[in-house]
């Protein structure tokens, strides 16, 4: 009893356990989820913060933020294409760690051109203009580089698994049509459609024949096929099997 007692408490404790787990599973998987969406929202809305800035101010603000939505829609779209692509093709995983260290400088960056928005002192921060328009080009173009390449890499394993196909759809439809080059196609002999001999489109010529045209040989087997019974005859009901279960057939009145 004390045993039954002792695995009861256990399995109780196990699913208590289990059920612990879960809960903190997705509680974790919610938060991550909320995390996204906030994180989702809060570049939308500072994008289009940049946006509305670099028209409604001018000068060494718009540049600013020219610069950082630059910066970030290059890092943003290199990003989501190798994180694709390596999904797919693991050689891509080099070209992300390198996108990863990539991404430090863009961080770093983006954070420095946010500092000098809210400078006083626009002339220093025009004068630290060309640097900073520099600095953000050397980067988006690294970045474009590693995300042009992984678009050309699976555009290439496209085209070449394509050219494949089509040279097995090539076989394929040369084999269904084997009967083109068929050698026996153009002899006769088991083309089909092809029609049979004639009865005398093979006789020698000045062969015997009688005076009606007809071969020697015509009467006699006329005569057999006179003599020769139907193909189809009526069974003989004397010579019918008699089967255990039928009953015997009573002799008529005056059958000796």
């Amino acid at each position: 009893m004390e045993a039954v007692i002792a695995i009861l408490g256990l399995l109780f404790v196990l699913f208590v356990v289990a059920g612990v787990l879960l809960t903190v599973k997705a509680v974790k998987a919610a938060k991550r989820g909320v995390d996204r969406t906030v994180a989702q929202a809060r570049r939308t809305v500072e994008d289009t913060t940049l946006r509305a800035r670099q028209f409604a101010q001018p000068g060494v603000p718009a540049e600013l933020a020219q610069l950082r939505l630059s910066l970030r829609t290059s890092m943003r779209a290199t990003q989501e294409a190798l994180r694709a692509g390596a999904a797919e093709d693991p050689s891509l995983q080099e070209a992300l760690a390198l996108f990863e260290r990539l991404s430090a400088h863009g961080h770093e960056l983006d954070d420095q051109l946010k500092r000098l928005e809210r400078e006083p002192d626009k002339v220093s921060v025009a004068a630290r203009l060309p640097e900073l328009r520099e600095r953000t080009e050397r980067i988006t173009e690294s970045a474009e580089s590693l995300r042009w390449a992984a678009r050309d890499r699976a555009r290439k394993f496209a085209d070449d698994d394509l050219t494949t196909l089509r040279e097995q759809i090539d076989v394929e439809a040369g084999a269904l049509r084997h009967w083109v080059d068929d050698p026996l196609a153009g002899s006769g002999k088991g083309a089909p459609g092809s029609a049979a001999p004639s009865a005398g489109a093979g006789a020698a010529p000045g062969s015997a024949t009688g005076a009606s045209g007809t071969s020697p040989g015509a009467g006699a087997m006329r005569d057999w096929a006179a003599d020769e019974p139907p193909a189809i005859t009526a069974k003989d009901p004397r010579s019918r099997i008699a089967y255990p279960w039928e009953e015997k057939a009573r002799r008529t009145e005056g059958t000796a």
